[in-house]
């Protein structure tokens, strides 16, 4: 390589236009930055560079980039973003794969923290609604747990890798910051602790609380959501899976609402 090549290389920069909003209540604008090229960089190890030196391509001073990451590697789900247009993971969404300038916006559909970054409780509020957990008697040894079936080991091992990062979410048009959808992830993680042998006792509950407002009939089959998610979940699978224990359940309740146990009176004195 003669020197004309190497001063290409060293010279050569990529172009961002990054969302900036101070908070919710104020109007947001974007900003432009230049930063060196590196092969093989992600878009965090670019905004850290940006973070550095928040220059604008104007040489206006900026404050600092606010963003969420953790793992840098694809586990937290807090680095999701909007990234020319397309919700996706920062810290694997590699430069030398996406079209400049490179254009870095929060997800929509949550409220904005402050540039990049926003306030997901909505989906943690969703995981309460459908109560993801296993409930267990105390923290002692309880002994071997039930045995579990292969063939559900490996369905349920697909849908634990769920990383709440909100992709769905932010791909789905039936959610909006206006309502209360409870959205994909929740829905797929209600079929995961459904199928867990312990979880089953409070299967029924986890279906009832799929079948009020914002549950699982504001679904409108769009399947964006299993298009985004990182971690490659079958969603529109689970959607379907619960949207059937849904329909059963109503039906139970229908035609058999007037059977429900009546209550041991001590009778007439």
């Amino acid at each position: 390589m003669d020197t004309a090549q190497a001063s290409a290389v060293t010279t050569k920069t990529i172009t961002f236009r990054i969302w900036r909003q101070d908070d919710p209540a104020k109007p947001g604008h974007f900003d432009e930055f230049k930063v060196p090229y590196a092969k093989g960089a992600n878009v965090i190890s670019c905004l850290m560079e940006i973070q550095r030196n928040p220059v604008t391509v104007e040489g206006k001073r900026v404050a600092p980039v606010i963003w969420d990451a953790a793992c840098l590697e694809e586990v937290c789900g807090s680095c999701a973003m909007n990234i020319n247009g397309r919700v996706r993971m920062a810290c694997s969404a590699l430069i030398d794969k996406l079209e400049q300038p490179i254009t870095l916006e929060p997800m929509s559909k949550f409220p904005v923290v402050r540039d990049l970054t926003v306030n997901r409780d909505r989906m943690f509020d969703a995981l309460k609604r459908i109560k993801g957990w296993v409930p267990i008697d105390g923290t002692h040894n309880l002994g071997p747990g039930p045995r579990q079936a292969p063939v559900d080991q490996s369905v349920m091992y697909v849908l634990s890798t769920c990383i709440t990062c909100g992709s769905c979410l932010e791909a789905c048009p039936q959610v909006t910051q206006e309502n209360d959808f409870v959205g994909a992830a929740a829905i797929s993680q209600a079929r995961l602790f459904n199928m867990n042998p312990t979880g089953k006792m409070n299967s029924e509950e986890r279906v009832r609380s799929l079948m009020g407002p914002g549950g699982i009939q504001d679904c409108g089959k769009a399947q964006n959501c299993v298009k985004v998610c990182p971690k490659e979940i079958p969603l529109v699978t689970s959607i379907a899976v619960m949207n059937r224990e849904v329909t059963k359940l109503t039906i139970k309740d229908i035609f058999f609402q007037d059977e429900a146990p009546k209550g041991h009176g001590s009778g007439p004195g």
